[in-house]
């Protein structure tokens, strides 16, 4: 029979209909020819020599095998084409404009894009753990620096893998957002867990990993410092989460320490969907608590993979409610058997 799941972070169901069930093959193909990609390509923006070709940098992180320390590791830039954009005064940033019964405000905020390594050809899932920690380094510094302006109210980090994820250039790269609002997605994540803390007086997110931990069933890959698993009800086959095993509301607690096991886990767990899957599309994103929700006792930060594997339908559409053909036992399982 198909199951319905609720995630209790959320309170969002999932349909886990495994007679629907596909092998890790059925899914393989979409993203495999990244890895024919050359290491320099010389109309992308971002490839080393066409530094021209982008904003000034805001953060660049040298390349510490380079004798003269002029060659880069991981830069920063403005994007071209934000989502949002700076706002002259900032105190202007959440102003809201009613009009009849509509509501509106500027598209303020702050986009840049952390180019991840010079060679086009790269991934997170085939960097060396050392590129990896220095793209974590550099996502800490970004939200720490973007955090700082008040009307940044909402700290976004994320990576788009493969046209079905949304990317437009295949060179290696992540986005961070600031954004003047907390949005309703956002804060339906916030409120279920302060119900939660308010009915038990507990995290959700660490009674999770707790008892993800002692079930076992769905564990991708573990260091000291955080847990993958594939969620109890996971909203799309081979979905996996990056829990911090220290409680924390906000990534702008990271420290030095957790920002390489962080960096370790992140490479593991997306080698494992580049091998089973074959370079699979993918999002990932960063959720953290809103710049005044840090330090909150109810929110647990996190980070979410979601593979592009499937195509959301009439069902999905209709009623908000995902299919998952892939029984996240079986995903963790074959995740497992990746290495």
């Amino acid at each position: 029979m198909p199951q319905f799941r609720q995630d209790l972070t959320t309170r969002r169901w999932t349909v886990i209909a495994t007679e629907r069930a596909k092998r890790p093959d059925d899914f393989a193909g979409r993203g495999a020819s990244a890895a024919a990609l050359p290491p320099y390509v010389p109309t992308c923006p971002f490839c080393v020599g066409n530094e021209d070709k982008t904003p000034p940098a805001s953060c660049v992180l040298p390349d510490p095998a380079s004798p003269d320390g002029k060659r880069w590791s991981v830069r920063v830039v403005p994007n071209r084409f934000p989502v949002l954009l700076t706002p002259q005064d900032g105190s202007e940033a959440r102003k809201r404009t009613h009009r009849g019964l509509y509501l509106s405000m500027d598209g303020c905020g702050q986009h840049e894009v952390v180019i991840e390594h010079p060679d086009h050809s790269k991934t997170i899932a085939t960097m060396t753990v050392e590129e990896v920690t220095r793209v974590v380094h550099t996502y800490h510094q970004r939200f720490l620096e973007l955090d700082k302006s008040d009307w940044n109210q909402l700290i976004i980090i994320f990576r788009n893998q493969g046209e079905a994820a949304g990317t437009s250039l295949a060179h290696p790269h992540s986005q961070i957002i600031g954004a003047p609002i907390v949005p309703q997605d956002v804060r339906c994540r916030l409120d279920e867990a302060q119900r939660y803390f308010d009915d038990n007086g507990t995290c959700v997110h660490c009674d999770m990993l707790d008892a993800e931990i002692r079930d076992g069933t769905r564990i991708v890959s573990a260091n000291p410092g955080f847990v993958a698993f594939c969620p109890y009800a996971s909203s799309v086959p081979y979905e996996v989460r990056i829990v911090p095993r220290r409680h924390a509301s906000s990534f702008g607690v990271l420290t030095d320490v957790e920002a390489g096991l962080l960096a370790r886990i992140l490479r593991d767990t997306l080698s494992r969907l580049y091998k089973l899957l074959s370079n699979p599309d993918y999002n990932y994103v960063v959720r953290s608590a809103p710049h005044h929700s840090a330090g909150e006792p109810h929110f647990h930060w996190y980070l979410e993979i979601l593979p592009r594997l499937t195509t959301a339908a009439g069902f999905e559409i209709g009623t908000g409610i995902n299919v998952n053909a892939v029984a996240p036992e079986d995903a963790a399982g074959h995740l497992g058997k990746a290495s």
